[in-house]
C-alpha cells in the first residue's frame, strides 16, 4: 500500500527517475532487520515437539516403484518452466539472450534432468527390489495433488500481483497511487485469509475445505474474467478482495495437509509444493503475454477447475504416521 507513495516522494526529494529504486531498497532494509528477529525467536519446532527428519538425505524418498514414475513425471514441469523462461528471453521474445544462449541452457536443463533422475533412481532404487511395508508408506498421488493446487492458488497469486496495478491503471483510468493502492488489496487479504485456511481446515476437515475454496477461487477468478471499465470500481475492488480470500486461504489449506502426508518429509513435500507456485506463475504470465486480462482470469479459473476436480482423488489425512526415531524404534503419530 506504501510503496508507491514511497517511490513518489524519493523521486520528488532526491531519487530522480529512480525513486522506484530507492523505494524498493528500503523493502531490503526492513526484511534485513526482520532476519534478525526471526534468527533470535523462531524455534525449528513448536516446544515439546519432536523433529522428524528423513532418514537419509540426497533425494526424495518414494516408497513404491510407481511413485517413483509419479515423481518424476511431477518434477518435469519445474524444468519446462525454466525452459519458458528462457524462451521469453530469447530472440522471440524480450531479446535478452541470444538464441545460442537460449539452446545452451535448454541443454543445461535436459542434463540436470537426467542427473536429477539417475540420482533419484539409485537413492531409490530399493523399492524395485523390496517391498517397504505398508505402516512406512506413503502416496505420492496426495504430494502431486497439492501441487496442482499451489500451481493454481500460489501461482496465480504470484502472477496477479504482478498485473494487477496494471490491469487498475488501464481498465479504469486511474492514477498510478491509486491502482497500486487497489491493487494491494489483494495482497493484503494474506494477513487473515492464508492463516485462516490452516485454522478452517485443522477445525472442519482438510478435504472439504480444500474442495469449498479452490470452487471459490475459481468462481472469483471468473469473476474477474468478466470486470470491465463498465463496472463499478468498489465493486471490482470487492470482487478482488472476494477472490484474494480463496486463493490465499487455499494456500493455507494446501500447507495444513502437507505435514500429514509423512512428518519427516515434510520439507521435501513443501519444496517441491512451492517451487510449483513458481511454475504456476511462470505459465500464466506466459499466457498473459498472449491473450487480454479477461482471458487471462478465465484461465486461472480453468486450471481451479482442474484442481477441484484432482481434490476427489485426495485422501482425508487420518489415523496415524509411523515415524522412525533416531533410535531406531518407530513412533506412532495420530492425526487427528
Amino acid at each position: 500500500m506504501l510503496l508507491p507513495t514511497i517511490a513518489i516522494g524519493f523521486a520528488a526529494y532526491f531519487g530522480g527517475d529512480n525513486g522506484w529504486r530507492y523505494a524498493c531498497a528500503t523493502s531490503g532494509v526492513v526484511m534485513m532487520l526482520y532476519s534478525v528477529l526471526f534468527y533470535k525467536f523462531v524455534r525449528n519446532t513448536p516446544k515439546g515437539a519432536t523433529y522428524f527428519k528423513p532418514k537419509k538425505s540426497g533425494a526424495m524418498t518414494v516408497t513404491s516403484k510407481s511413485d517413483f514414475w509419479l515423481m518424476m513425471a511431477f518434477k518435469l514441469p519445474m524444468y519446462l518452466a525454466l525452459a519458458l523462461l528462457a524462451w521469453k528471453l530469447s530472440p522471440a521474445g524480450v531479446s535478452l539472450l541470444t538464441q545460442s544462449a537460449v539452446n545452451m541452457v535448454y541443454i543445461g536443463l535436459g542434463v540436470l534432468y537426467i542427473y536429477e533422475f539417475i540420482s533419484s533412481y539409485r537413492f531409490n532404487q530399493d523399492v524395485f527390489v523390496n517391498e517397504v511395508p505398508e505402516a512406512q508408506r506413503y502416496d505420492f498421488k496426495q504430494v502431486g495433488i497439492l501441487n496442482i493446487l499451489y500451481f493454481a492458488t500460489f501461482g496465480s497469486e504470484l502472477a496477479v500481483v504482478s498485473m494487477l496495478p496494471l490491469f487498475f491503471l488501464e481498465t479504469f483510468e486511474v492514477s498510478v497511487v491509486m491502482a497500486g493502492l487497489l491493487a494491494s488489496s489483494y495482497a493484503f487479504m494474506n494477513l487473515m485469509s492464508r492463516p485462516g485456511g490452516g485454522w478452517l481446515s485443522d477445525k472442519f476437515g482438510r478435504k472439504i475445505t480444500l474442495l469449498i475454496l479452490t470452487a471459490g477461487l475459481a468462481l472469483g477468478y471468473f469473476l474477474m474474467g468478466i470486470v470491465d471499465a463498465t463496472w463499478p470500481l468498489a465493486l471490482a475492488l470487492l470482487i478482488t478482495m472476494f477472490c484474494s480470500f480463496f486463493v490465499q486461504a487455499g494456500e493455507g489449506a494446501v500447507f495444513a495437509v502437507i505435514p500429514l502426508i509423512k512428518r519427516s518429509m515434510t520439507g521435501q513435500f513443501a519444496g517441491m509444493t512451492g517451487a510449483y507456485g513458481n511454475v504456476g506463475s511462470v505459465v500464466y504470465l506466459t499466457v498473459l503475454s498472449l491473450v487480454s486480462y479477461q482471458a487471462f482470469f478465465m484461465v486461472i479459473a480453468a486450471t481451479a477447475v482442474i484442481g477441484f476436480l484432482a481434490l476427489f482423488m485426495l485422501k482425508e489425512p487420518e489415523g496415524v504416521i509411523i515415524e522412525e526415531m533416531p533410535d531406531g524404534s518407530f513412533a506412532e503419530i495420530k492425526v487427528t
